[in-house]
């Protein structure tokens, strides 16, 4: 690799054309799928045992829990239980990719704006429209001071 950007440039593993688009099995979607199976094999076998002493891959996993836990109820209080879920896959999928990421000649999937923008806008419409239907066309108002003169809005 005589490039240093070398390591950044997105290869097709399976090329494959659907309608004249190109939707190929690249190196990121193999990144991407490894980073869903090693957080849910971390989750799931360390939670095996459920013993009250934990081992330490128990405790690794209850330490994440409870940190996203904090996170969502310190935002959003006790009603940031519905959206913990949510939170939780972001956030593992985030912390595999990275972790993955750091083993040397692998492929960092989360070095790319367009998986970071993907999560990005998919958390950003989600909380959207949480606000809408929980508040209505309300919701936009929030956004503006108290007092503001609507022409100014």
């Amino acid at each position: 690799m005589a490039n240093p950007l070398q390591q950044f440039v997105i290869k097709p593993l399976i090329p494959l054309n659907i309608g004249g688009y190109d939707v190929s099995f690249t190196q990121s979607s193999l990144w991407m799928g490894l980073a869903v199976i090693s957080a849910t094999l971390l989750m799931t076998l360390s939670m095996r045992s459920k013993s009250v002493v934990p081992n330490r891959w128990q405790n690794v996993t209850e330490m994440i829990y409870e940190f996203v836990a904090g996170m969502v109820h310190e935002a959003l209080g006790h009603e940031g239980r519905k959206y913990f879920a949510f939170v939780f896959s972001v956030f593992m999928i985030v912390l595999m990719g990275n972790m993955l990421g750091m083993i040397p000649y692998s492929f960092t999937f989360t070095s790319h704006i367009v998986v970071t923008g993907t999560l990005a806008l998919m958390v950003f419409l989600t909380a959207t429209l949480v606000g809408i239907f929980r508040h209505g066309l309300h919701f936009f108002t929030l956004f503006l001071p108290a007092g503001l003169p609507i022409f100014l809005a």
